[in-house]
């Protein structure tokens, strides 16, 4: 099996494990996520802070962002751009629109924009992951082009148990992330 080929099993077998989960075990599992998250000195220490808006069954963080905008701290959502490009946006007050793969994402005219060395955290979604802290994503390589310019960024991934294989499908060009957070604890790569 190549490894085009095995990234897309592994594609597949996290979004049905995500997509498995009940509504009362993916609540419980969102809020013991982000519980978790901020066990994290690198999220406690961030003020400016890249995520993303949960689609199609991933681990919600919106509860984290709650609490991380309660504390002042600057959060900025991706926009997908052309080219595979990606944008760290602070959306104003009426700056959200639904984006090109249907994910809600800011509009760019409507937000701040910050560059990629101005991130202090970056927190990655996946559909599949192992415990060295690599990642199987939708396919597209935004992040694994955008992740190399966040020189000042820690960069964990964030997703269900359910989702970790016992290694992710990688090349040359996937980036490993600083760490993994689920519902069932922290990995570590560094």
């Amino acid at each position: 099996m190549t490894v085009s080929e095995a990234k897309q099993t592994q594609r597949k077998a996290g979004r049905a494990a995500r997509k498995a989960l009940g509504p009362e075990e993916r609540k419980a599992a969102n809020a013991a996520l982000c519980a978790s998250l901020w066990q994290l000195a690198a999220v406690q220490n961030a003020q400016t802070i890249l995520l993303y808006a949960a689609f199609g069954f991933e681990a919600d963080l919106a509860a984290f962002a709650a609490e991380a905008a309660a504390q002042g701290k600057t959060l900025a959502y991706p926009v997908c751009g052309e080219a595979y490009s990606l944008t760290a946006a602070v959306p104003g007050p009426d700056g959200w629109e639904m984006g090109q793969y249907g994910i809600r994402t800011p509009i760019l005219s409507r937000s701040e924009i910050l560059l990629p060395e101005a991130l202090d955290l970056v927190l990655v979604p996946c559909t599949a992951f192992d415990a060295d802290c690599f990642r199987v994503g939708m396919g597209k390589g935004y992040y694994d082009r955008y992740l190399p310019r966040c020189k000042n960024a820690v960069k964990i991934g964030i997703a269900f148990e359910a989702q970790r294989v016992e290694h992710a499908a990688v090349d040359e060009h996937d980036q490993r992330l600083d760490a993994y957070v689920t519902e069932r604890g922290i990995y570590k790569w560094k």
